[in-house]
């Protein structure tokens, strides 16, 4: 029997890793219930799941993804991201914008990520309330934003409204969303304006400067611009998540401070263990598929369930227990095939200095309280992470 995860049940959206295990445990495909869908499937084993994401049978669509509501006419042309986009056009647009984001400029911008990361350091005491602060909100949710901007060459005096957009779109879908669109493509366009007339030392400036006339279009950077901000918010529950994960695991942040050339891998490892992403955009079926069994029909909606294939027991050993010193294969949490996460390389090296930066400059780091969760079926993360400093 197929089994289902019904993703309006409140114990599954307080703790998916028990349904998802259960449900890899019993089959490798799982049927989701999401109200006003229909047949929505999970792929609930890393072999079927790495599989299926580079598997030219299942494509992504723009309605894999949720438009929000109320977005003006005149910003629709630049909502059709790279991750909308499939085949001829996707590779096009991909090979275009990939030499900004090799890992070589992810480890040319440590220097610069460091920077960003020690004043929202300096800056967290003053935000704490008897000594305990909220990382979240002070350091987590900041911190992409103010990278997303370093990189697309957006003013210091215009980032403090642009930490307001990332919070908004960190929220999920919402009023408070569909407001900062606008203001988010206005900025992006006055960027793109910018770097066109004098080209910086920053990621538009390096696509302007390579681009042809015939490459890319300013309709299409101020969309990167747009992806970038939407996209870089996972390392706000990445980071979120990893801190958390490594004060309920004293042993293995303890190997951190004795070795930190262990961060790297302990990044991977960490975005294997607590991911904020749980599923992966869906694609959809261009012909019937048979996995594990079960008919994927023409048409129906397939997901990648990480939360279950990268604690797969067939392919990790002690697949539930954190390990920083592991090894082995990839996990999936930035995807896998065409649609890899293209800012992979810097939300690790983002993520990396971040941990290590704060764990070095608060050695006394400890939870001051419970870690409320944001009720979402598709993402694991806190609303809140109280800390001591």
């Amino acid at each position: 029997m197929t089994p289902e995860i019904d993703l309006t049940d409140l114990a599954v959206l307080t703790d998916p890793f028990t349904a998802y295990d259960r449900a890899r445990e019993t089959s490798a495909v799982a049927k989701l219930v999401i109200p006003g869908f229909g047949p929505f499937w999970a792929l609930t084993r890393y072999a079927e799941a790495r599989a299926m994401l580079a598997d030219p049978r299942f494509e992504v669509r723009s309605e894999s993804f949720m438009r929000p509501p109320g977005i003006p006419e005149h910003c629709l042309e630049y909502m059709k991201t790279m991750s909308e986009q499939d085949g001829p056009e996707h590779l096009r647009l991909r090979r275009l914008v990939a030499p900004a984001f090799t890992p070589k400029r992810a480890a040319q911008l440590r220097p610069r990520l460091a920077a960003i990361t020690g004043k929202l350091l300096d800056a967290l005491p003053a935000h704490a309330e008897d000594g305990v602060v909220d990382l979240v909100a002070h350091f987590a949710r900041p911190l992409p934003m103010d990278v997303i901007c370093e990189l697309a060459g957006i003013p210091d005096a215009d980032r403090p409204r642009w930490r307001e957009y990332g919070a908004a779109v960190a929220s999920g879908i919402g009023p408070d969303f569909s407001a900062a669109i606008p203001a988010i493509i206005e900025g992006a366009k006055e960027a793109v304006a910018r770097s066109r007339a004098e080209p910086g030392d920053d990621l538009i400036g390096d696509l302007v400067r390579a681009q042809d006339d015939d490459r890319l279009t300013d309709t299409e950077l101020v969309t990167l611009v747009w992806h970038l901000v939407l996209a870089g918010q996972t390392p706000v529950n990445l980071v979120a998540n990893a801190v958390e994960a490594l004060l309920r695991h004293p042993d293995q942040l303890k190997l951190l401070r004795a070795d930190p050339a262990l961060w790297p891998g302990a990044v991977e490892e960490l975005m294997r263990f607590c991911s904020p992403q749980l599923l992966t955009t869906p694609r959809f079926a261009r012909e019937d598929v048979e996995i594990d069994g079960e008919l994927v029909r023409a048409g129906e909606r397939v997901t990648a369930a990480m939360v279950a294939a990268d604690r797969d027991p067939r392919v990790f050993d002690g697949a539930d227990r954190l390990d920083v010193t592991r090894q082995g294969p990839a996990q999936l949490g930035f995807s896998h095939g065409p649609h890899f996460c293209l800012g992979a390389s810097i939300a690790r090296v983002e993520t990396e200095v971040a941990l290590s930066m704060l764990f070095d400059r608060y050695p006394g780091l400890t939870l001051a309280g419970d870690v409320p969760r944001a009720p979402d079926g598709g993402t694991w993360r806190p609303a809140a992470l109280p800390l001591a400093l």
